[in-house]
C-alpha cells in the first residue's frame, strides 16, 4: 500500500505538468484550430522567467566590510545584492529565496505578451492552412526559441531552488494515518500538484462563469454564428492564445525546482503532451486534464524497478502503448467530440 501510494504521488507531479501543457494546447486548438508545436517552448520560456527573475534579484554591488580582512589584513570586498541594500539583509534574502513563487507574478505579463506576439506575428497567417503546415511552422518556431534561450543562458541546466521552507520532505504516510516514515514526499512536489489544481480550476471557472468565457465557448462550438451576432470573436480567441501561453508558462515556472531549466525541456514535454491531448480527445479540455494525470500516474508505476525487471524499458513506452490501445478502441480519445480533425 505504501509503495502504491508513493507511485501515485510521484505520478501526480509529472501528470500535473502534462495536464497544464495539454490544457493550453487544447485551448489553442479548440479556439483557433491550430496545432501548436511551439507550445512546449512556452513551457520552457516560463521556466526561464524564473531563472531571469532569480538573476535580477541577485544583482549586487561591491561594499567594503571592515569587520573582515583577508590574509594580508586588508578589508574584504563583499558582494551585496541590491534588494538587501534596499530592504535590509533579512527581507532582501527572503525575497531572493522566494524568487520562484514571485516569478509567477513576473511571468504572467511576459507569457501573455509572448503569446500575443506569436499569434499576431506568425500563427494568424496559418489559420486556413492544413494542419501539416501548422505543425511544420510551429515546430520550426519552437527550435528557434530554444536556440535563442541556449544562446543567452547556455546549454547546461540551471539550478533554481525552491524557498528553503519548502526544500525538504515531509512524512505523508503519517499525515494520512499510515506507518510513520513509510511515505516521505518532497514539499515542493505537493505544492506543484496543488498549484496545478488551482490553475486548472481557475481556467475552467473563467470559461464557465464569466461572460467572456461563455462567448469563447460559444465561439468554439459555432464560430460563424457568434461572428454574425456582431461579436469580435477573433479578438477574444487571440486573448485566449495569450491565456494558454500564460498557463504553459506558469507550469514551467513552478516546475523549475523539480527539474532544473534547460533549453530543450520544452521539447522533452512537447511530444508527450500531444499524446496526452490525443488520448484525452482533441478539443476536449476535461479530456486533456484527465489524460494528463492518468498518463503521469501510469508512467510512474511503469518506472518501478519491479516492473522494469519484468518489462525492461516499459517506462519509456508506456504512454505510447496506452495511446495506441485507447485510439484503437476509442478513435476520438477518452472525451473527444465527433468531427474534430476527422476531415
Amino acid at each position: 500500500m505504501d509503495a502504491i501510494l508513493l507511485q501515485i504521488l510521484n505520478g501526480l507531479d509529472k501528470g500535473s505538468a502534462y495536464a497544464l501543457i495539454a490544457l493550453g494546447l487544447t485551448l489553442i486548438f479548440g479556439t483557433l484550430g491550430v496545432v501548436n508545436f511551439a507550445h512546449g517552448a512556452l513551457f520552457m520560456i516560463g521556466a526561464f522567467c524564473a531563472v531571469t527573475l532569480q538573476r535580477i534579484l541577485s544583482l549586487s554591488y561591491v561594499t567594503i566590510d571592515n569587520t573582515q580582512t583577508d590574509f594580508l589584513g586588508n578589508p574584504l570586498k563583499v558582494q551585496t545584492p541590491y534588494v538587501e541594500g534596499w530592504f535590509g539583509p533579512d527581507i532582501g534574502q527572503a525575497i531572493i529565496d522566494w524568487s520562484v513563487p514571485l516569478a509567477v507574478i513576473f511571468a504572467i505579463p511576459v507569457m501573455v505578451a509572448v503569446g500575443f506576439a506569436m499569434e499576431r506575428g506568425l500563427i494568424k497567417y496559418f489559420y486556413k492552412r492544413p494542419h501539416a503546415d501548422q505543425i511544420l511552422v510551429t515546430f520550426g518556431l519552437a527550435i528557434v526559441l530554444q536556440e535563442i534561450v541556449k544562446y543567452f543562458y547556455g546549454a547546461n541546466p540551471i539550478p533554481t531552488p525552491a524557498p528553503p521552507q519548502f526544500a525538504g520532505s515531509f512524512d505523508f504516510g503519517a499525515l494520512i494515518g499510515l506507518t510513520p516514515g513509510a511515505v516521505i514526499y518532497p514539499y515542493w512536489r505537493m505544492i506543484y500538484f496543488l498549484f496545478s489544481l488551482l490553475l486548472v480550476g481557475g481556467v475552467f471557472s473563467f470559461l464557465r462563469f464569466t461572460t467572456f468565457g461563455m462567448v469563447v465557448r460559444a465561439g468554439m462550438a459555432d464560430r460563424e454564428t457568434v461572428g454574425l451576432l456582431g461579436i469580435d470573436i477573433d479578438k477574444r480567441f487571440t486573448i485566449m492564445f495569450g491565456v494558454a501561453a500564460a498557463v504553459a508558462g506558469l507550469a514551467g515556472v513552478m516546475y523549475t525546482p523539480i527539474n532544473s531549466p534547460n533549453y530543450h525541456m520544452g521539447m522533452d514535454f512537447l511530444v508527450l503532451s500531444f499524446v496526452v491531448v490525443v488520448v484525452g480527445g482533441m478539443g476536449s479540455l476535461p479530456g486533456a486534464v484527465l489524460a494528463g494525470f492518468l498518463l503521469g500516474i501510469l508512467e510512474s508505476f511503469a518506472s518501478m524497478n519491479e516492473v522494469k525487471q519484468i518489462l525492461p524499458g516499459i517506462d519509456q513506452i508506456i504512454i505510447y502503448l496506452v495511446a495506441i490501445v485507447i485510439l484503437l478502441t476509442r478513435p476520438r480519445g477518452l472525451m473527444g467530440k465527433r468531427g474534430v480533425m476527422e476531415d
